[in-house]
């Protein structure tokens, strides 16, 4: 099973966010990547040459493929700048400045006023999955999936986005979502429980080495609870088996001490009687097996059963009780 972090120290989140800035983004998909990184997590910033769009990660792979895209389709000159927290988990961010912001806003058709996704960066499948990668990218988290706290989420700073981000994740053509919206502190969070789901969006994201992971730990956790129950079950089996003989074994010593072994109507019942003395933790097929042997002739479960059937009748008869049996 693997460990909540990898040999590198990233956490699953991380590695599911750097697998997918890995891909290489086609030039009508990197619209929407963008967008949904801006409007998720952007903001402005005043840089030497005016506004700038600052799009901010704490993964350097993630900053380095969100410095590429911005090249490629806008040219001019993005670059890097770093800030570091202080205080305990100090943590390096990596900035990709934009310049020019206001034309590079209405390119990604981004509105920080506004909490509504424009229709033209999602208008089909393929763009919508990369604008919702562009928000994974940005401010997503999906528990290891060591935890069994199932739990992929995605938070943002504005309750109407909130609502438009859940909307389109529930909607996206070919799959069947149910993500809802909480708050916690100043962020609202649309989340999804699910771990079906939360494959299934984790491969609509490009995400597909974490989802292949999620899967494998979900179906050894699931299969060691699937032994569990079986266990649980053989133990149960297992106490009533014993019970059960427990009463049969005082039948039959009931029977004996009056009348013997003679009181029994047949050489198979008499053989079974035995058999049952000798062997009180044995199952009705292992009885059936044992006496099978016994009589050189197969002998079936139901059969054995019925001849206890039998034994309880003429344990009644000869004056034996069964209360409390």
């Amino acid at each position: 099973m693997p460990r909540a972090k990898n040999e590198e120290g990233l956490s699953f989140a991380m590695q599911a966010k750097e697998e997918i800035a890995a891909h290489q983004f086609p030039e009508h998909l990197q619209r929407s990547l963008l967008s949904g990184f801006a409007k998720t997590n952007g903001s402005l910033r005043l840089g030497e040459g005016g506004e700038e769009l600052d799009l901010s990660t704490e993964s350097a792979k993630v900053a380095k493929t969100l410095y590429l895209l911005a090249g490629r389709r806008y040219g001019g000159s993005p670059h890097f700048a770093y800030s570091r927290s202080f205080g305990r988990g100090k943590r390096t961010r990596f900035h990709v400045l934009i310049p020019h912001a206001s034309e590079v806003l209405e390119d990604l058709r981004v509105d920080f006023l506004s909490g509504k996704i424009d229709p033209s960066v999602v208008n089909g499948t393929e763009e919508a999955s990369c604008y919702l990668s562009g928000a994974f990218l940005a401010s997503g988290s999906v528990n290891s999936p060591v935890s069994s706290n199932y739990h992929l989420e995605i938070a943002v700073s504005s309750a109407s986005y909130a609502k438009w981000l859940s909307h389109l994740i529930n909607k996206v053509l070919s799959h069947h979502f149910t993500s809802k919206v909480s708050t916690r502190r100043n962020q609202w969070i649309v989340y999804l429980k699910r771990s079906d789901q939360i494959s299934e969006f984790l491969v609509l994201i490009g995400a597909t080495e974490a989802c292949l992971e999620f899967e494998s730990v979900r179906i050894d956790r699931e299969q060691a609870n699937i032994d569990n129950r079986l266990l649980n079950l053989d133990s149960a089996n297992m106490s009533k088996t014993l019970q059960v003989a427990a009463k049969q074994v005082k039948q039959i010593n009931y029977i004996v001490e009056r009348h013997g072994f003679d009181a029994f109507p047949s050489e198979k019942a008499r053989v079974l009687m035995q058999l049952r003395l000798d062997h009180p933790e044995a199952s009705l097929g292992e009885l059936a097996e044992l006496l099978s042997e016994e009589l050189s002739t197969t002998v079936s479960k139901s059969n054995v059963n019925h001849l206890f059937r039998a034994l309880e009748e003429l344990y009644v008869e000869v004056g034996g009780s069964n209360d409390g049996e």
